[in-house]
């Protein structure tokens, strides 16, 4: 053997190397990688080819292997690793020949590109990434930084570390509304370092939160990385379930589980959520913490007096604090006591039969003893009882058409326990309280009448919904009762926003956070997948953006406001009426929302391609487009190239190798542990793409093989491809931050900055390994 190291150790070393080697020679990565791939293949060819590279492989005609296999013990968990003493012979690592392992790589390469890049099944999620990447470029373009940063340091510049905290509250705001590292360090940098070090700040202190806090579109929705890695995800796990299913003795994974091996881009998005916000948590306590401890490094700073109108700290706990905290609970209360809920009721006509058992039953024995170490005993033993009962007919009787005397008592069931107010009126109208409270405690000192009139609009709605409003109502006479009361409190409301407009906080934040509301919303609850939530998002960046851009032209300003309120219009319509047209027998109210639904649809769509229009002559669209293209090129050329280095991989057996290895440890936490550190200091030499793509489909189907939740894998690789822009030498963010910062601040002062940020990193990750309820919790309480 060369240099005393198996083969494919030697294949391994030159597929690195050669990957090392093209990404240092300053070539796109894009093209680098897919280049290593051919190179490396060559390479590993001419010396295969010279019989330099020989594989010591298991004998699987030896006794010993044969007496394992009589054992039980699955091929896949036989290694050398495993069993180091177990017969081995010599043989090439292409064992075809080269010329057969390049005729099935070229066509494993066509196989791929159809399946990952064309007409796949993840392709439509990978749209979302088009669109993401769209909708952070027109905002950054939008200048939305540039207040946002003014009006946090306005807030919190005089407390100590304020400066800090402010860049760490902007950079999660615009992680949750860009997600684009590179613009958002960029920004930051020009925007905030100068001011930073003109009020003392330490350099270090000061490249270092700005570097992390632009790190975080990585983790928080909606994340690249999140969309990218969750369609790898999604397959390794589904995969990886079925064979270990299958490894079980069992027919699939939906047997052997319970449950099916699914694993969307959605859940991870809400998995991700308060990970996200723990980790910008952790980037405030540690620049707050280190103002206290280096007061001089992290003065406070007074940026200018707010221009609203001052408000005392009685009127402040009251407006902002004490009422809405009692709006909330007594919603809440009131839901919890059956007041507030849904008043649909679904009758089926069918009636309810026996339940189904827990667990699949009418299984093998291997298949069974399997179910049993995974679920345990006394599961298993439900199980078989439920079955039980259901093949004597002692669960209940079977499912059979109602007549129609069981159909009449079986909705006036579903009648007596509907809620008396609906969760639809309910949130809206609460929504629109708390709005009048909020104008309230911005401007105590202005007539309450208007907002008194809104209150009293909300409390007829609510009167109205509970008298005249049921189940059976149809959406026109919902419309009738619902109208005087909405009017009065949209009345409150009006005047309530001219109010809100006054505090430049509010003016500031209120539209993207609708905005992130509207995208992050409809993925959170359930309501749609990333794509079309990414589509919303993007059209609304560009209504937002050109609304920001026509400034004093108010009639402008005012087509896209309508056209905003025109999307709310048929979301609002879409919910509350049947607007499909070819039914047989359609009601009058039907037609009347479906031409206000069409009329506000053709008024959405021109709003949309006039702010289009706002934009290409302000010469913003332009360079929006070329940039998301940019971007997304190159994202799809990597997910090219990194199919041409991995199947490399495969063709000399490089990738069967390290699942071998990986597959050797007992305990599966340690093959996690090893991964994670292994994907850390790659994250000082590799980007998160080419980690995404070359790495994770190595490591995969390994650790989605096993027990552990694919979400909490997931995100804890997320977390950590995350810190790989801020490792040096080759943080990404550290070269943007490098780029825009002064001469007076060094390379030196950017490593030292960012170190502690490194560190609170791996603290995050050690605290999400020991509680993993930070990921869990909130995927368990929303709908998927």
């Amino acid at each position: 053997m060369l240099f005393g190291l198996d083969g494919v150790e030697i294949g391994l070393i030159i597929v690195f190397l050669t990957l090392f080697g093209g990404i240092m020679t300053g070539f796109p990565v894009a093209f680098a990688i897919g280049g290593a791939g051919v190179i490396s293949f060559a390479i590993i060819a001419v010396l295969d080819s010279s019989g330099l590279l020989i594989h010591q492989a298991v004998d699987v005609r030896s006794e010993d292997y044969l007496a394992l296999i009589a054992d039980g013990v699955p091929r896949d968990t036989i290694s050398t690793f495993r069993y180091p003493d177990l017969p081995r012979i010599d043989e090439a690592l292409f064992t075809g020949g080269w010329e057969t392992a390049l005729d099935r790589n070229l066509s494993f390469i066509v196989n791929r590109m159809n399946e990952r890049v064309i007409a796949g099944q993840s392709i439509e999620i990978l749209l979302a990434v088009l669109m993401f990447v769209m909708m952070g470029i027109t905002l950054e373009r939008s200048k939305i930084a540039n207040d946002l940063l003014t009006t946090m340091a306005r807030v919190f510049g005089p407390l100590p570390g304020g400066l800090a905290v402010s860049i760490v509250i902007v950079g999660a705001f615009l992680a949750a509304s860009t997600g684009i590292v590179g613009a958002t360090v960029v920004t930051m940098g020009l925007l905030a370092l100068p001011t930073m070090l003109r009020n003392n700040y330490s350099p270090e202190l000061a490249t270092g939160v700005i570097a992390a806090s632009g790190t975080l579109g990585q983790i928080i929705p909606p994340s690249i990385v999140i969309v990218l890695l969750g369609t790898l995800a999604g397959d390794l796990y589904a995969t990886g379930q079925e064979t270990r299913a299958v490894a079980a003795g069992c027919r699939d994974a939906l047997t052997y589980l319970g449950q099916p091996a699914v694993l969307s881009v959605g859940t991870l998005f809400q998995a991700a959520l308060l990970p996200g916000i723990f980790l910008a948590f952790l980037y405030g306590a540690y620049s707050f913490g280190y103002a206290l401890v280096f007061p001089s490094k992290a003065p406070a700073v007074q940026m200018g007096a707010s221009t609203g109108e001052p408000v005392t700290r009685g009127e402040s706990l009251t407006w902002f604090l004490g009422v809405p905290a009692a709006i909330i609970i007594g919603v809440s209360l009131a839901a919890t006591a059956g007041i507030v809920g849904s008043q649909t009721i679904t009758v089926s006509d069918m009636s309810d039969g026996a339940a189904s058992a827990s667990l699949r039953t009418n299984v093998s024995e291997q298949c069974a003893a399997g179910m049993i170490d995974l679920h345990g005993q006394e599961a298993w033993d439900v199980a078989v009882a439920e079955q039980a009962a259901i093949e004597a007919g002692e669960a209940g009787e079977v499912s059979q058409e109602r007549t129609p005397e069981e159909m009449v008592a079986a909705t006036d069931a579903a009648l007596a326990a509907a809620a008396p107010i609906g969760s639809g009126v309910a949130v809206l109208f609460t929504l629109l309280a708390l709005t009048l409270v909020l104008a309230r405690g911005i401007s105590p000192t202005s007539s309450p009448l208007p907002l008194l009139v809104g209150g009293l609009g909300i409390v007829l709605a609510l009167a109205a919904d509970v008298m005249f409003i049921g189940p059976l109502t149809g959406p026109g006479r919902t419309f009738a009762v619902l109208a005087i009361p909405f009017g009065l409190t949209v009345y409150g409301c009006y005047h309530a926003v001219g109010r809100l407009s006054q505090n430049e906080l509010l003016r500031v934040v209120f539209p993207p956070l609708v905005l992130i509301v509207a995208v992050l919303g409809s993925i959170l609850g359930g309501i749609t997948n990333p794509t079309p939530a990414a589509a919303l998002g993007a059209a609304g960046a560009i209504m937002l953006a050109a609304y920001r851009k026509l400034g004093d032209d108010r009639r402008g300003a005012k087509i896209v406001v309508g056209a905003a309120f025109a999307v709310v219009i048929m979301i609002v319509v879409g919910v509350n009426f049947d607007l499909r047209m070819s039914r047989e027998a359609v009601t009058v109210a039907d037609w009347l929302a479906y031409i206000v639904t069409q009329g506000a649809y053709h008024f959405a769509f021109f709003g949309l391609l006039f702010a289009c229009w706002t934009l290409l002559r302000t010469s913003v669209l332009g360079p929006v487009v070329r940039e998301t293209a940019k971007v997304t090129s190159m994202v799809f050329t990597i997910l090219i190239g990194s199919q041409v280095l991995n199947l490399t991989l495969i063709a000399f057996g490089g990738e069967h190798y390290i699942q071998q290895f990986l597959r050797a440890f007992d305990q599966e936490w340690v093959v996690f542990l090893l991964v994670m550190a292994i994907l850390f200091f790659l994250g000082f030499v590799l980007d998160f793409l080419e980690i995404i793509y070359i790495v994770i489909p190595i490591v995969g189907p390994v650790i989605y093989g096993g027990t552990l939740d694919p979400k909490w894998v997931t995100i804890m690789i997320a977390v950590n491809l995350q810190t790989s822009f801020l490792t040096p030498p080759f943080g990404f963010a550290l070269f943007y931050l490098r780029g825009v910062a002064p001469k007076s601040v060094t390379t030196g002062h950017i490593y030292r900055g960012v170190l502690p940020f490194v560190g609170i990193q791996v603290l995050g990750l050690a605290i999400l390994w020991f509680f993993p309820g930070i990921v869990t919790i909130v995927p368990d309480l929303l709908p998927n």
